[in-house]
């Protein structure tokens, strides 16, 4: 959408705010917090064991269920149902102590043989990369479990105790297997700070404080999330209160929000880069197979614009790939906008006249993102169209690689730069498309070394491979912008670096 027809979808989107759109629910009664989500929320966002290689998932996970180690305010790797853990002097053996008096809902304690069946069932993002490191996982003690490696992986804390992935977020076996994976989702038992009362796929999840939770008892008694997908509807329904905070809006709705009485407006920055994916470069028909084809199309982009009409200039620019406070993160400027320069490419790569470049399509729902970068590729001549799809169909073909043409593409997991480029980038990566042996070497050769600094110059390389060639095109790393309510005291934004959503659950308050 550009020039006329997005001012007026931003009109008519002031016009639902300011003219107290009366809201389809009540306001939540007291002692409840209603959060406004902004995609569809599926059943399998209930169980960890599925998780995909985006934070999306952890909007869910943090409340209901909980991880040996997770990032928390204290750090990446916060001990939480595990109080400690120990790493042999070869770096094969890691052994977790598990917390005393953790517990599920269900009253059942957090043994060492739920960490090992929640491991062994676990079928997400980096399932196939654990398992060919891992060797065995031992229980050592009712309170302690032992993995064992098949040689040193540092990254191994870094994909197991951190939100790249689901593995080491336990669920109880004996209730898993009483009721199946099938009876699992549609009654969750997490051990989490908050337990499950019902869920309405696509329409709204409520959960109840889970009083005897090790870390501390929830202040607010109930927490309903809401999948409000249309931006619109879901400014109107915090603005009058149907909700109490509300995520993701983009730059123009954000302004009147801030501008409203009692509202405010947040944007932690989170560990979410976009970027524009060239799905067809694998391709040697394709023009994207060409490389001069792809840096033309990052030089036409004008990528302060997006930063501004999306998130009012909250965002970060950038060039890399990796947030930039990664562990082993390399530096890279975002390219300047220059589309002249961008058309002596497309003539020099064959394509004076540009080309139809056929779909563009987003990670649901940043349609409007997706329009304006259609809009400056326009501008040099390679012709799109914008394709949105329901969230949850969007993943799955993404897994699938049944997307074709250009993809804007984003995640927001935790982890170092091993774990960011794993999922992306190498050869059974769970959204790569393709993968260059050069990669896939060097990537393998990091993951075995122990010497910090070979290991940091490994990873640089593949970060410098993935900009030179420019796999993908970086656009800006979110500042993800909520809408907060006045009956919050605490809205548990930015507590944890990097993470977009209200975390830690048990932190929120009301007024």
């Amino acid at each position: 959408m550009r020039g006329s027809s997005r001012l007026v979808a931003a009109a008519f989107t002031f016009a639902l705010i300011w003219a107290g759109l009366s809201p389809a629910l009540a306001a939540p009664p007291d002692g409840t917090m209603a959060i406004g989500v902004h995609v569809t929320l599926v059943s399998r966002w209930l169980d960890p064991a599925e998780t995909e290689a985006l934070i999306t998932p952890f909007m869910v996970l943090y409340a209901l269920h909980d991880g040996l180690v997770k990032p928390m305010p204290g750090g990446i790797n916060t001990p939480s149902l595990a109080e400690s853990w120990t790493v042999s002097k070869d770096g094969i053996t890691y052994e977790f102590v598990l917390r005393k008096g953790a517990k599920f809902h269900n009253g059942d304690p957090v043994t060492a043989e739920d960490v090992k069946f929640s491991y062994e069932r676990y079928k997400g993002s980096g399932a196939g990369l654990l398992r060919e490191k891992v060797k065995d996982v031992q229980v050592v003690a009712p309170n302690r479990v032992r993995f064992v490696l098949k040689e040193a992986w540092p990254d191994f804390m870094s994909f197991y105790g951190t939100s790249a992935t689901g593995a080491g977020w336990i669920v109880p076996k004996k209730y898993v297997e009483k009721v199946g994976d099938d009876g699992f989702k549609k009654s969750p038992v997490g051990a989490g700070p908050y337990k499950f009362v019902s869920f309405n796929p696509g329409v709204e999840l409520v959960l109840e404080a889970f009083p005897e939770y090790w870390r501390k008892a929830p202040s607010v008694k109930r927490l309903v999330m809401r999948s409000i997908p249309d931006e619109a509807t879901r400014a109107a329904s915090v603005r009058t209160g149907e909700v109490d905070i509300a995520y993701l809006f983009t730059g123009p709705t954000a302004e009147q929000l801030r501008r409203a009485p009692g509202m405010k407006v947040v944007a932690p920055l989170v560990y979410g880069v976009y970027w524009l994916d060239f799905l067809d470069q694998w391709d040697p028909k394709s023009p994207w197979h060409d490389r001069r084809v792809r840096l033309a199309a990052s030089l036409a982009i004008d990528r302060p614009a997006l930063n501004q009409a999306e998130m009012l200039g909250m965002g970060k620019l950038t060039g890399a790939f990796v947030p930039s406070t990664f562990e082993f993160a390399l530096p890279i400027e975002p390219p300047p906008l220059d589309p002249r320069r961008a058309k002596q490419l497309l003539a020099e790569a064959g394509y004076p006249n540009g080309f139809d470049a056929g779909d563009l399509t987003p990670l649901p729902p940043y349609t409007s993102l997706a329009e304006e970068v259609g809009g400056f590729l326009g501008g040099i001549g390679i012709r799109t169209r914008v394709r949105t799809m329901e969230r949850a169909t969007f993943l799955s073909s993404w897994r699938e690689k049944k997307i074709k043409g250009l993809l804007i593409g984003a995640t927001g997991a935790a982890g170092n730069a091993a774990a960011r480029l794993e999922p992306f980038f190498t050869k059974g990566g769970i959204y790569a498309y393709g993968s260059l042996p050069e990669i896939d070497d060097l990537f393998q050769r990091q993951a075995k070394e122990l010497d910090r600094k070979q290991r940091e110059a490994h990873l640089h390389h593949i970060q410098r491979i993935v900009s030179d060639r420019v796999l993908v095109a970086p656009l800006f790393q979110q500042g993800f912008i909520w809408g907060v309510g006045p009956r919050v005291e605490v809205a548990a934004a930015g507590l944890i670096q990097g993470y977009p959503y209200v975390g830690p659950a048990e932190d929120l308050k009301l007024r």
